[in-house]
């Protein structure tokens, strides 16, 4: 028996798959087993590194802060990368020069350049040329260097999600008098969402995870700058680098979820959800039709 993707594996393959499974299983435990021993000679497991995370004043004083301006810098990063990258992905496929080529250059530009280049060169910019304050101009630094890149980034995901559609709906639009406008934004769009929610998602994942590096270069007080701080006062430097990893999963597995609802959300509203008619049912309906159209030609010719 096969599939689409692949034959479905016999016995052979079942008991070879199985055999694989257990082995992997085995190393990974022997590597976790491993890695839990490491620690333990290091002296990592002890009580008195980890009570910290048990009181109010590491949360409060520390990771709370930090959690929050991690998200308050990808959240404002998404909603202006978002849009923008939506703009500049549909003025990529314009019809006119003057619009494609200079947007192609610009998007190209950004995607090429490293994120941290990016904020870098944000902070000088604003230290040399505008009166931002020193405490907030980590915070602009780091939401510009996220914005150009991402922006260029899902430029491409949007173009690329758009002109996977079948083109004979381009065609079909412009059939029935669409403009382009029109057909872009009434037919291409709202198919095309559902294709690219998940490169979308990865990539605001992304957006989440680069605020860190704002806490490496520019002091910028995200999750990881305030586990250094952390790490200081208590002494536990590996204890807290587990703790804000697991807090790092937990965020994104919560984001990936609400988009995995999302997109199963938006493929179930595609579905048909008129009712099914019956061979009688049929009839009826083929019956009245006919009708009506006699009842019209003798009130016509009346």
């Amino acid at each position: 028996m096969t599939s689409v993707l692949y034959d479905t594996p016999g016995p052979r393959a079942k008991r070879r798959n199985l055999v694989l499974t257990v082995v992997f299983t085995v190393l990974l435990a022997l590597l976790l087993w491993w890695v839990w021993q490491t620690l333990d000679d290091k002296g990592q497991l002890k009580w008195s590194l980890w009570e910290p995370f048990t009181t109010s004043e590491a949360w409060t004083t520390y990771l709370l802060p930090g959690l929050a301006d991690t998200l308050k810098a990808a959240a404002l990063a998404m909603v202006i990368a978002l849009p923008l990258g939506a703009v500049l992905g549909i003025a990529r496929m314009s019809d006119h020069r003057w619009v494609r080529i200079p947007v192609g250059a610009v998007v190209e530009f950004f995607r090429a350049i490293p994120v941290l280049l990016l904020m870098l060169f944000a902070n000088e910019l604003y230290v040399r040329s505008t009166g931002i304050p020193s405490d907030e101009r980590p915070l602009y630094a780091v939401v510009t260097g996220l914005v150009l890149y991402n922006a260029s980034v899902l430029a491409e995901i949007v173009r690329a999600g758009i002109q996977s559609l079948p083109k004979g709906q381009s065609e079909a639009a412009m059939a029935i008098g669409l403009r382009k406008s029109q057909t872009m934004a009434s037919i291409l769009l709202p198919q095309a969402v559902a294709a690219m929610l998940p490169a979308i998602v990865s990539q605001l994942v992304v957006i989440v995870k680069d605020t860190a590096l704002g806490g490496v270069m520019l002091g910028f007080t995200e999750l990881l700058n305030s586990r250094s701080t952390l790490a200081a006062n208590y002494a536990n430097v590996i204890p807290s680098f587990i703790v804000v990893a697991i807090i790092f999963i937990v965020l994104n597995f919560i984001l990936t979820s609400f988009a995995s609802w999302l997109e199963g959300r938006l493929r179930r509203s595609k579905r048909s959800t008129g009712a099914v008619l019956g061979a009688d049912k049929v009839d009826d309906v083929n019956a009245a039709e006919v009708g009506g159209t006699y009842g019209t030609g003798a009130g016509g010719s009346i």
